[in-house]
């Protein structure tokens, strides 16, 4: 659904969680295929015919350990947080097929190309859940706490940075945001410095973020994200509203009488949280109607009767990364002296391990060797198809180590640094699935034959918000991780990779680096030539300097019970959570 929390697109992919329900089809379905290469494919959109009842409660899984609870826009840094909130706010600006912003959406927008300006207008009459009106204060509101000296989330980037006036405002120098022309009640123009690709795409240089200004503006900005109106009270205009919390566990919600399209068809949608090791399970007895099941587990649940399997590619991938520095001052500060600062053995690592031979035996072709720092999700103009992937050579890995003065000296197995001095890399990853440590002992034991002395941070994978945690504030006891990390619309590296971006988890900076994104940013990125120049120039940097290499691009399946009507995970679909029914009191069961 495009219409479901645009704004979330910066960090997070995968999130289309495009809904709509109901009960068993009068027909058969193919739902899933596989090629010659063992790859599987999968239908995007799910429907079953029907009679709707009325109301009902939609029961959704929400798969994985429990969500962290920043249920607002402007805060949350976790895809779990990410799903409950496309729930009950849907973001401001719509997009089609190719993460391109149109008026689809809540918000029209409007381009000025030669003045630097967009224009967003809202709609009259349109109101928060609680009653209050929607006005263009609240899409202003957003703007003065991510640039707020005191805010401490991660959307503050390089893409506000180009709002005039913004800088000035962050730094504590002025009290407005210059660029933001409040025109009327319903009207915001916004001045640039810079008027470069991004501004097309979704999540990328025009912010997408609405929130209730009425409701949050008394809040601290240095303590926003522990207020209950952000962690057990929030207020949206999406379908559905915010009926109760239970923190890390469950949301309750009920249909939004206010909501700008009519009210929702389903009365109640409660979300729980569910282990990765149970949902299967769940899905099959009937306890859920909706859920992402895991790729690792396919062969369980390909041919379950009571749900239908909906797959897309999802805008994210996977890579192993290397820590080079901390965050400090709000920007990163690159630590040349860190072992894992020698662009020598971190390509050495990323040549050690089969990607390829990942996707196909522990995930079934449901996931694919990565070849780019972006995903294949966009055309051309951005995703260089041909770059040059690190594939497996562990001759090569062993050659490159060599040459750069890694030599194992005194005959235990594991080279020692160019200085002969010994070193051990802490290796942190996340728990959760089949193959979390399955996947992590492999890469350590092939890091291991070319003589890289791994181990796991404190001898164990970590749970996702203890791993995030202490990944963003820096533990010096993590060397490598492996993180995920997703483009939405707008594959633009500045919101990852710039210096001042506190999502550039490796903490690398190079002047290089900055210059090439800059040209992505420059106005003439407009010219489609030039633009995809800079973005393969980018890619084929990212590839030497591997600061982070890219190892899976994923499928994400979603299983749809089959009293749920219909629910449709491609891209761009203008399928919206209200238009969802149910055919029975309760999921079908196996």
């Amino acid at each position: 659904m495009k219409k479901l929390l645009k704004s979330t697109a910066v960090i997070l992919a995968g999130l289309s969680l495009v809904a709509c329900g109901n009960k068993e089809s009068n027909q058969e379905q193919e739902t899933n295929s596989e090629n010659e290469d063992g790859l599987v494919s999968f239908e995007t959109e799910v429907k079953n015919e029907g009679e709707a009842i009325e109301g009902g409660t939609l029961k959704y899984a929400l798969v994985g350990d429990p969500f962290e609870g920043l249920l607002n826009s402007l805060v949350y840094s976790k895809n779990s947080d990410a799903q409950i909130i496309n729930f009950f706010n849907e973001g401001l600006i719509g997009y089609d097929e190719n993460f391109k912003m149109d008026n689809s959406g809540f918000a029209d927008i409007e381009y000025d190309q030669k003045a630097k300006t967009v224009t967003l207008s809202i709609p009259k009459d349109a109101k928060w859940d609680d009653g209050e009106p929607i006005t263009i204060d609240d899409v202003i509101f957003p703007y003065y706490v991510i640039g707020h000296p005191d805010y401490k989330g991660i959307r503050y980037s390089a893409d506000y940075e180009n709002v005039v006036g913004m800088k000035e405002y962050h730094a504590g120098e002025t009290d407005e945001i210059e660029g933001l022309e409040r025109v009327d009640d319903y009207t915001l123009t916004i001045h640039y410095i810079n008027f470069n690709n991004s501004m097309l795409q979704a999540g990328g240089g025009v912010g997408s973020f609405i929130e209730p200004e009425h409701y949050l503006k008394d809040i601290d900005v240095a303590n926003f994200e522990d207020a209950p109106e952000v962690r057990r009270k929030p207020v949206g205009f999406g379908p559905f509203k915010v009926e109760s919390v239970t923190p890390g566990e469950s949301v309750t919600f009920v249909a939004n009488e206010y909501y700008y399209k009519g009210r929702p068809k389903i009365d109640k949608l409660i979300v729980d949280v569910v282990s990765v090791s149970s949902v299967v399970a769940e899905m099959r007895a009937g306890n859920y109607d909706v859920a992402d099941l895991p790729a690792d587990q396919y062969d369980t649940f390909k041919d379950a009767k009571n749900f239908k399997i909906a797959g897309n590619l999802m805008n994210m991938l996977t890579y192993i990364g290397f820590k080079q520095g901390t965050w400090e001052d709000g920007q990163v500060k690159y630590d040349p002296s860190r072992v894992t600062s020698n662009k020598a053995l971190r390509q050495a690592m990323a040549y050690a391990v089969d990607n390829n031979a990942v996707a196909k035996e522990f995930y079934d072709g449901i996931r694919i060797g990565a070849n780019s720092m972006i995903t294949p999700n966009f055309t051309e103009e951005f995703y260089n198809k041909d770059q040059e992937a690190y594939n497996y050579d562990p001759e090569k890995a062993k050659q490159i180590l060599a040459d750069a003065g890694f030599k194992d000296t005194n005959g235990d197995g594991f080279v020692e640094d160019p200085n002969g001095k010994e070193f051990k890399l802490g290796f942190a990853a996340m728990s959760g699935g089949e193959t979390a440590d399955p996947i992590a002992q492999y890469y350590m034991q092939m890091w291991g034959e070319i003589g890289i002395n791994v181990e796991l941070v404190d001898g164990r994978l970590m749970e996702l918000n203890s791993f995030y945690d202490r990944l963003e504030k820096d533990d010096p006891a993590i060397d490598v991780f492996q993180a995920a990390y997703g483009l939405g619309g707008d594959p633009n590296p500045a919101g990852i990779w710039s210096r001042i971006s506190v999502m550039n988890d490796p903490r690398w900076a190079t002047e290089e680096n900055d210059k090439i994104i800059e040209k992505i940013n420059s106005d003439a990125s407009f010219d489609p030539k030039y633009k995809q120049e800079a973005f393969y120039e980018w890619q084929a940097y990212m590839h030497e300097e591997v600061p982070a290499f890219p190892t899976l691009y994923r499928y994400n399946l979603t299983a749809v019970n089959n009293r749920v009507s219909q629910w449709d995970v491609q891209t761009g679909s203008d399928l919206s959570l209200s238009e969802i029914y149910l055919t029975a009191e309760e999921p079908d069961k196996e």
